[in-house]
């Protein structure tokens, strides 16, 4: 391995229990967009294991260097080479039928939460479904000691960010035509959601 390739531990540990759900999810799809595609790390090992898929990875310009040092590494043909991407500027102009995003949410600011919600209709075809993973509250309460640990850090780091409750963010996905399918337990106190966008 590459000494200056970025790592990740938390995408070591989750990808693949996310897989299990993805394998499903996406056995259809031809085209997904991952939104914040971090080291790179999920986006090679979902890549080889969905290889009718074509994975597109975008992200902030400077993690670009990073993620396309996973890719060189990467044997398959089906991994894109990442497209800028901020919710607050402008958007890639494409078309897919499936986007995920893992552990952006609480990162963003919450204004910045809803740009991306605003944003989703120019990308997702209809029948898109949308995949997010990360830690959510419900009813406004942490789901864990872990997670109230991590919203302190996370506020420490920058007070914009913050893990958001799950019916503020159903609210936004309602409001630009997606409908929730699934709300999936995942290990680490962390919830895989799944919407579908208008067909």
């Amino acid at each position: 391995m590459n000494p200056e390739k970025p790592f990740s531990q938390a995408c070591e540990n989750n990808q693949a229990p996310i897989f299990t759900h993805l394998a499903r999810l996406f056995s259809d799809r031809q085209q997904v967009l991952e939104v914040g595609s971090g080291t790179g790390q999920h986006a090679v090992y979902f890549g080889e294991r969905l290889p009718h898929l074509t994975w597109q990875t975008s992200d902030l310009p400077e993690n670009h260097a990073g993620i396309k040092l996973w890719l060189d590494d990467y044997p398959g043909s089906n991994l894109r080479p990442p497209l800028a991407f901020n919710v607050n500027g402008q958007w890639p102009a494409l078309t897919v039928d499936g986007l995920f995003t893992a552990n952006t949410l609480h990162i963003m600011s919450w204004a910045s939460v809803q740009q991306f919600f605003a944003g989703l209709p120019g990308l997702l075809a209809p029948g898109a479904l949308l995949v997010v993973y990360g830690p959510f509250n419900y009813g406004g309460q942490f789901t864990s000691d872990s997670n109230a640990r991590f919203e302190q850090w996370l506020k420490s780091t920058d007070p914009e960010r913050g893990i958001r409750d799950f019916e503020a963010v159903c609210e936004l996905a309602t409001g630009v035509g997606l409908t929730l399918l699934e709300d999936n337990p995942m290990p680490a106190n962390n919830r895989l959601l799944v919407w579908r966008y208008q067909d």
